[in-house]
């Protein structure tokens, strides 16, 4: 198996930032369609963990679209084979009591309908 195989790599770097497009101009669509549409599909947040699309379709479509904006710190992506990626970013976000630091990850699959995360995982610092 291939670790960090390069054209894998510059798939998903090329993916990542639609993601993170979707993700602050608050693209319920395109967030949900990036996701594994499998009852199977899992994000841990913040404040919440969704099992399967269902849930995290609905978690996006009743979140409010306010202070999304977050400034990437650092962007990690390590592939193994051609059909598997991890996707870890630090970000920062301004809040009323200063900057959030927080993290984020996710686990890419190459599926039959192309690129999906399978599973996302959302933390702040405190």
């Amino acid at each position: 198996m291939t670790i960090n195989d390069p054209a894998t790599i510059a798939e998903l770097r090329e993916l990542y930032p639609l993601y993170e497009a979707a993700l602050v101009n608050n693209d319920v669509e395109t967030l949900t369609k990036m996701f594994w549409a499998s009852p199977h599909a899992i994000r841990l947040g913040a404040g919440e963990n969704l099992y399967g699309i269902d849930e995290i379709e609905a978690f996006r479509k009743s979140r409010p679209a306010v202070n999304l904006a977050r400034r990437m710190v650092r962007l990690e992506i390590v592939t193994f084979g051609k059909d598997f990626g991890s996707v870890t970013l630090e970000f920062e976000r301004d809040a009323t009591g200063g900057v959030v630091r927080g993290r984020q990850s996710q686990v890419w699959v190459r599926l039959p309908e192309g690129w999906r995360i399978v599973s996302a995982h959302v933390s702040i610092l405190r």
